[in-house]
């Protein structure tokens, strides 16, 4: 839903890369039914334009976003780069596909998404800490590029399952990812970590890199853990 929001904010704007997306879930979307997003262009520059997007499904607004665009391929600053090294993962063929077994859901994004799981983390409560290390792609093979990479940083499992074991409902209230990036083709790899637990509110920040080790995206999320 991210994804088609996103998708309808970009028509309207002449920046071609997300670099900021923030999006508030205030109701769970309703899979494959029809929807409508109404977008709002707050501010057009110069080097950056900022929108927002509402996306409704049967008359009730379900997600808030607010994105900023760019150009990811000109510099506006120092040309001096810091990079965060790639988490270390066995090789995409060594790890576990993410399955609705494990978790006990329905999940439609594992038609269009290929998610392989650490094979220590893929096993609830099978982690000392609450970390999920994986890769992803789409199944059809359709190379990656800065619009998906919201998607991707909220297509793996949450990462206090590799802690907790089985928990109940893990919803996000609010996502924030910053596209640093364009990836280069191939694998996509990802780290998330939970951190902060509390009354049942975590914080997980996440980190994707692409197929060369760079670092594209960074995420952010306040998400509940429910009995």
């Amino acid at each position: 839903m991210v994804a088609c929001a996103m998708g309808c904010i970009a028509e309207t704007l002449p920046h071609p890369d997300p670099i900021t997306v923030t999006t508030h879930f205030l109701r769970p979307g309703l899979a494959d039914e029809p929807y409508q997003v109404t977008v709002e262009v707050l501010r057009t520059g110069r080097t950056m334009s900022t929108a927002r997007a509402t996306l409704c499904q049967a008359g009730k607004s379900r997600l808030e976003v607010l994105c900023a665009y760019a150009d990811l391929t000109q510099s506006v600053g120092v040309s001096q780069e810091l990079n965060i090294a790639p988490v270390d993962l066995p090789p995409p063929d060594k790890c576990v596909g993410r399955s609705e077994e494990t978790q006990g859901i329905h999940l439609p994004i594992l038609d269009r998404l290929d998610v392989r799981l650490h094979p220590q983390q893929a096993v609830p409560g099978g982690s000392k800490t609450a970390e999920m290390t994986g890769w992803i792609r789409f199944m059809d093979s359709t190379e990656p590029n800065s619009q998906v990479l919201p998607l991707f940083a909220d297509a793996f499992p949450p990462s206090v399952l590799s802690a907790l074991g089985v928990v109940g409902w893990v919803p996000t209230l609010e996502l924030t990812v910053h596209i640093r990036r364009r990836p280069a083709p191939g694998w996509v790899r990802a780290q998330l970590l939970t951190e902060d637990l509390a009354a049942g509110r975590m914080i997980e920040s996440g980190r994707l890199w692409d197929s060369s080790g760079a670092l594209v995206a960074q995420s952010r999320q306040l998400g509940l853990v429910t009995p």
